[in-house]
């Protein structure tokens, strides 16, 4: 039996579908690619904020559970705080008991009862002034800093006012009778990139009485 093959006409016309098939996938890809590649900044942009706003939250929730903190005391509040090279100024101020995954200790020796407070730098950025309470010149030396974000520009104070229900923010911390700064209920983190701004919201917790701190 003798065996027929392909004639020319036929393997022309399979080289054509192949060619229209692998035109119309290429297509595709770099359409997607196109797609995937123009939205890359945004997707970043909005992963960033997520994890910073974690991680400032979860940082609040270290400092108001035991034994970090203790019954009717303010783990969150307000400290005056001199910066190195600055002007003392009052910023809100935590305490953790074993520190965080972003303080760079020197020696690798890190310490416990970390007071940490939060400062916007202008085209900087968000910074992490922390030290330990049993350093030596805890009191002499200026805090060490450590960036948070550098797309933070803003850094603003909820306050709740329970006699008219209703929250208020305010760009400086409020300040009571005598003068003296007043914790907010929430902190408001603006951030900016490339004419993209989000903003976040950080609960300030209130002092629990639970199981130790896990963290």
């Amino acid at each position: 039996m003798r065996r027929r093959g392909f004639t020319l006409i036929e393997v022309l016309l399979s080289l054509a579908l192949v060619g229209i098939v692998l035109v119309g996938l290429n297509v595709f890809v770099f359409s997607m690619g196109e797609l995937w590649g123009k939205n890359t900044d945004v997707r970043l942009f909005d992963q960033h904020v997520r994890a910073v706003t974690r991680y400032l939250q979860r940082e609040m929730l270290r400092a108001s559970l035991p034994p970090a903190a203790s019954v009717n005391a303010t783990p969150v509040g307000v400290q005056p705080v001199t910066p190195s090279g600055g002007s003392q100024s009052n910023l809100v101020t935590y305490m953790v008991l074993s520190g965080g995954r972003i303080l760079n200790w020197p020696d690798n020796t890190p310490l416990p009862e970390v007071y940490c407070s939060l400062e916007v730098k202008r085209d900087e950025g968000l910074f992490m002034l922390w030290h330990s309470d049993l350093e030596n010149h805890f009191n002499d030396d200026p805090p060490r800093e450590t960036l948070v974000s550098p797309f933070v520009t803003m850094l603003g104070y909820d306050y709740y006012d329970t006699d008219f229900n209703k929250w208020t923010t305010e760009s400086s911390l409020r300040t009571d009778s005598s003068g003296n700064p007043l914790p907010p209920q929430r902190l408001r983190v603006t951030f900016y990139y490339d004419r993209l701004t989000r903003v976040a919201l950080i609960a300030i917790p209130a002092t629990q009485q639970g199981l130790p701190n896990p963290w």
